[in-house]
């Protein structure tokens, strides 16, 4: 049967946090322009005020089978579609509070563009396709039919500073009103 990459199963394992993040907060972002989908590339570093960064391992296609057969028995691999409708319903709202969002897999850039026209973003997924980012923070990863995939997780930068991370994210779909909570909370 074909997945549908917008539900969730009732049954998706908790990813534990096994400290792959813990070095980030506080880190300075290295310059890594990376190409975004909407034909620019982003550097994070350099970005002033706050963004948010939501890492996610791949976005599926309806009607297409998933990545490997087992691919929901992956703590934290299913969840990649509706985490990034979460951030497209609770984007105005965290517009409103001045955080811009980016979205970040290594999936190329014109597999992103498919997801960014189909599921109606309204900001940039970033390609890390060549791992750039990827090694030069150390994010977690982990493989799946011969492809290295991001673990989910998210970063909020402020003025090209990690300030916060939230590792591992669960569930995904829930994640995007998480950090708006967290971010009205600060702001209150």
């Amino acid at each position: 049967m074909a997945f549908d990459p917008t539900v969730l199963p009732d049954d998706l394992p908790v990813p534990v946090d096994d400290g792959a993040a813990d070095h980030l907060p506080g880190l300075r972002l290295p310059s890594v322009p990376l190409p975004a989908t909407d034909g620019e590339d982003v550097d994070l570093a350099p970005l002033s005020g706050r963004t948010v960064v939501y890492a996610y391992p791949r976005t599926g296609r309806p009607g297409e089978d998933s990545l490997v057969a087992d691919w929901d028995a992956i703590p934290g691999a299913r969840g990649c579609t509706p985490e990034s409708c979460g951030f497209r319903d609770h984007h105005d709202e965290l517009a409103a509070l001045g955080v811009r969002v980016h979205g970040l897999s290594t999936q190329d850039t014109d597999y992103q563009r498919e997801a960014v026209e189909r599921l109606g973003l309204p900001f940039s997924l970033l390609s890390d396709a060549q791992l750039a980012l990827t090694r030069a923070l150390d994010l977690p990863t982990f493989a799946a039919a011969d492809q290295v995939l991001l673990r989910r997780l998210t970063l909020l930068v402020q003025d090209g500073v990690v300030e916060h991370v939230w590792y591992p994210v669960f569930p995904p779909d829930l994640h995007a009103a998480e950090v708006l909570a967290f971010l009205r909370g600060q702001s209150g």
